[in-house]
Order: structure tokens, then C-alpha cells, then sequence
């Protein structure tokens, strides 16, 4: 299987979040599953918690395409429809044949949606990091002085 992170794509805190958010690069893995050579494809930041994966497409229609997420794994497969063009075709520059682009994606990535215009794919991803696992400031408190605790005890109301 070949998956694609983002990780190597950029130096490390270039962009604070990207490579933690998405893992999307071409890499090597091992596996019975294999990717197909895919279409090329951008990978664009929108903000800290929203990017786009865009990926060229020429001659595909939407029913052509297949987008599948699950937890932390996004896969985009294309099937070309045998579409019968008018006259003979002399020279075939767009590749049309099958795809299969896997990607990983980090905790907490989800897919927005999807559309296809102009020859481009383009899938809208955001992060959601739950109110529980987001960092969160924790006071310190120290051993009280004599003089603080004057002032505490002058502050304090008399019942």
C-alpha cells in the first residue's frame, strides 16, 4: 500500500499544525494493498484547521470518482467511464486510466465535502479537536507569604 503524509513536505513547524493536521506525501509502505499511480495533487492550507486536497482530473466525471473516509484514512479511486468520442483519436494526452490515492489523516480530520469542477478535484478537510483534548492552562499555586496573607485576610469580608 502506498500511503501520502504531508510530514516530509515541510520543515518542521513551518506551518504550526499542517504536518500534525494532515499526514499527506508520497511515501513507500509495505503491504498487500497497492496504490495506482494517481493524478498529481496540491495540498493547500486554508487556516490552522481547514485545508483542501486538490487533485487534477481531466476527463473524469463525478460518478467516475469514489471517495471513501474512515478514521484517519481518506481514499480517492477513479474509474474512467468508456466514453466514445466524436471521430478518431490521434493522440491521447490525458491519462485516463484508474486511480487510487490513499491518505493519511491525523486524529480529529474530517472530511467536509467534495466537488469536481473544471477537471479538479477538490476535497475541503477540517480539524475538530475536542474541547477535552485541547491543551488547557493550569494556574500554579504557591506557598502563601506572610504578606499576601495580610492582604488576603484584609480583602476577606467580616461576617
Amino acid at each position: 500500500m502506498r500511503m501520502s503524509t504531508i510530514t516530509p513536505m515541510f520543515p518542521y513547524r513551518l506551518t504550526p499544525g499542517v504536518e500534525d493536521a494532515l499526514s499527506l506525501f508520497d511515501r513507500s509502505a509495505t503491504g498487500p494493498e497497492l496504490q495506482t499511480a494517481g493524478p498529481p495533487y496540491n495540498v493547500v492550507t486554508l487556516d490552522n484547521d481547514h485545508f483542501r486536497i486538490v487533485l487534477a482530473t481531466p476527463g473524469f466525471r463525478d460518478a467516475d470518482i469514489e471517495i471513501t473516509y474512515e478514521p484517519n484514512r481518506l481514499t480517492i479511486s477513479g474509474q474512467p467511464s468508456n466514453t466514445i468520442e466524436p471521430g478518431q483519436v490521434v493522440y491521447r494526452g490525458f491519462a485516463t486510466q484508474p486511480f487510487r490515492r490513499i491518505f493519511a489523516l491525523a486524529d480529529h480530520v474530517q472530511v467536509q465535502g467534495a466537488r469536481l469542477a473544471d477537471g479538479l478535484l477538490s476535497i475541503d478537510l477540517v480539524r475538530e479537536i475536542p474541547e477535552a483534548a485541547r491543551p488547557r492552562r493550569i494556574q500554579v499555586e504557591g506557598q502563601v507569604s506572610a504578606a499576601d496573607s495580610a492582604a488576603e485576610t484584609a480583602q476577606t469580608p467580616a461576617n
